[in-house]
């Protein structure tokens, strides 16, 4: 099962969350209504009475509604709520011990490897079992939450392994359905909260010929109760299949399932749970269960038992990872040409590009592991300050071939920004220039959770100035491009509300008009060389024409469409509100122009993967040969 087919099940399973929701509130209407009749004593008289019943249906309803949509608007900002809900703290590197840096470093080696923004990392100080989650509604506003056990237990392999256990929630949709689980089961649990209130008020006179309120509110928490045990048979219905799918893509992602068993016999022997009382409404968020085991625990929990865990994980060691390479078998992307390192090197197709998609290979975690090596140590250290950060994304888009440009990018920062600002950007800019082409859009990433934390009206002014610089250029490059829309996608946790992204099209027919031009694009882009054809164009685009579904059905230009940037960016927009489904097809359509020539360069792999990226389809890095790497960086050691 590939990312797509992931993101079709995500939406499925969300279809079964509400179902069995409804059924939780039949069930919780008929328990009040019977209660109802109860507390007026007009049972066993009249057991059924049509206007009281749609009265209770009414008032119940309303108060689920209530408690749910108030939940839900909560969450509007992502899964940073339920990290600082669990007492989390937002982890920034300078601030970070030795064992928090260890930390965001496997976060920024797997979100490279991936394709992904670097998530923002939590750390729950006060929770000393070993436990951990993701949340959020895309790959693009993710965090990821650990607790302080889980640093103080675990080895840099094991905590390896609860990341990429974490990575698979973010890449195979299941925060999306998570948080949509938070924010409708609260208002089951409002039901029992009301009950509570009503029980403690006891000013009931007793003199009253019915029953006391507080016998009401008791029986109310009574069906709450009823509602909380429904909730967790849900949370257990839709996560304990999840969890076997993390286990495993974790061990594909690390190539270490001697990892992930570790961190489990440690489970086996120490803890889990949680101190917080938010733990109850995100129990099915974490890595190990977070809540007391009881009676009905294999009935209720929403993970399933930690020797199947272990079980299946060795069966995947022992089936699965056989013919797999060791890690000492690794090859290191800087020691040979891996033209796409999509697992078949030179030989790739655009099959194997979109079975990549939202998944990670060791080769590519490598790769990512050999990039952030590179990163000289102004560039390490510039990526986890707030001045620094901006004036990478400031000197990324100075103009380095043509110096009367960039002093004309210059004057009209120097207007905007302030002085000190403009000389780090010059500072980093020549340091930047020196690097591999293939790392500015790595180092984008790893700038992000800064300048995220910068507010949505100073995000807006970062944009507006770096479109100002490539203003100033005279002209719009396609790295220029590529650079603006990553950097706006990736900031937009912080410019709007995170939400997930809503489906609008549902056949080629919707689209098709976008796709061509996208496709046109690429096709020009990838066979811009001197000596290259306008036939050799045109069959480029033709070739990813009939790569789309219903090809033969619509109408097809013998040359690729002419547009310009801005149209090139609404056609991309439109078609990430496509099905998971139509999206295979396109990413699968532009491989397939990109690679027809057996050739990637530099600016192919940027546009794929910007177009991806906006696709809300994460695409590991292609793993080029390294070029201007120098022997001495080639050595550096190994990051903790």
């Amino acid at each position: 099962m590939n990312f797509f087919e992931h993101q079709d099940r995500a939406r499925q399973n969300t279809q079964q969350l509400i179902g069995l929701f409804s059924l939780s509130i039949a069930v919780m209407i008929m328990a009040i209504y019977i209660a109802t009749l109860f507390l007026f004593r007009m049972a066993p008289r009249v057991w059924w009475h049509p206007g009281l019943f749609l009265y209770v249906a009414g008032i119940t309803i309303i108060a689920i509604a209530v408690g749910s949509l108030y939940k839900i608007a909560c969450l509007r900002q992502g899964g940073s709520v339920i990290a600082q809900e669990l007492g989390g703290r937002f982890l920034l590197p300078d601030m970070a011990d030795e064992q928090g840096r260890q930390l965001l470093n496997i976060v920024e080696e797997m979100a490279i490897a991936s394709g992904i923004s670097v998530p923002e990392v939590y750390l729950l100080d006060r929770e000393t079992s070993i436990n951990a989650f993701a949340a959020g509604f895309t790959p693009n506003d993710a965090v990821i939450g650990v607790t302080r056990g889980t640093l103080q237990h675990l080895n840099r392999d094991e905590l390896q392994g609860v990341i990429g256990h974490e990575f698979s929630h973010i890449l195979n949709g299941d925060m999306r359905l998570n948080l949509r689980l938070v924010g409708l089961l609260h208002g089951i649990l409002f039901i029992y909260l009301t009950g509570e209130l009503l029980w403690r008020i006891r000013g009931t006179s007793r003199e009253d010929k019915g029953l006391p309120l507080w016998t009401f509110g008791l029986a109310l928490m009574a069906i709450g109760g009823i509602g909380l045990l429904c909730g967790r048979l849900i949370k257990a219905a839709v996560s304990r299949q999840r969890e076997f799918l993390a286990d495993a893509s974790a061990v594909q992602f690390t190539r270490n399932p001697n990892g992930l068993t570790g961190v489990f016999q440690k489970l086996q022997q120490m803890d889990s749970r949680l101190i917080s009382p938010a733990a109850e409404a995100a129990s099915h968020m974490f890595f190990g269960n977070a809540l007391n085991p009881s009676f009905w625990e294999d009935l209720f929990s929403t993970h399933p038992p930690l020797g199947e865990r272990i079980r299946r994980v060795g069966g995947l060691n022992a089936r699965n990872l056989a013919a797999m390479p060791s890690r000492n078998q690794m090859r290191s992307p800087s020691q040979e040409s891996l033209t796409m390192g999509f697992a078949g090197g030179d030989s790739a197709t655009p099959e194997q590009v979109v079975n990549q998609v939202g998944s990670v290979t060791p080769e590519h975690f490598a790769h990512a592991q050999a990039l952030l090596s590179q990163l000289p140590e102004s560039l390490r250290l510039g990526v986890q300050e707030q001045q620094s950060a901006m004036a990478i994304a400031f000197a990324l888009a100075l103009d380095t071939e043509n110096l009367q440009i960039q002093e004309c990018q210059i004057a009209w920062l120097r207007e905007v920004q302030a002085a000190d600002l403009v000389e780090k950007t010059l500072e980093l800019s020549s340091e930047i220039s020196q690097l591999d082409p293939r790392i500015r859009l790595p180092l984008v990433d790893l700038a992000v959770p800064v300048l995220r934390q910068n507010s949505a009206k100073e995000c807006q002014m970062l944009c507006k100035c770096v479109h100002g610089l490539v203003v100033a250029t005279g002209s719009l490059s396609l790295w220029h491009f590529v650079l603006q829309l990553i950097l706006w996608r990736r900031l937009q946790p912080s410019i709007n509300p995170p939400s997930a992204t809503t489906v609008e099209f549902t056949s080629i027919e919707q689209i098709w008009p976008d796709c061509l031009l996208v496709l046109s694009v690429i096709a020009r882009v990838g066979h811009s060389q001197p000596d290259t054809s306008t036939e050799d164009i045109a069959y480029a685009f033709r070739s990813g024409v009939f790569r789309l579904p219903k090809a033969g059905e619509q109408e097809k230009p013998e040359i690729p469409l002419t547009c310009n940037f801005t149209e090139l960016k609404k056609s991309i927009e439109r078609l990430r509100l496509a099905t998971p489904k139509l999206k295979q097809a396109i990413v699968d359509a532009c491989a397939h122009t990109v690679l027809l020539d057996n050739k990637v360069t530099p600016s192919e792999a940027d546009l794929l993967r910007a177009i991806a990226l906006t696709l809300e389809c994460p695409i590991p890095p292609f793993l080029n040969p390294q070029r201007g790497v120098s022997k001495q960086k080639q050595s550096s050691p190994k990051r903790s």
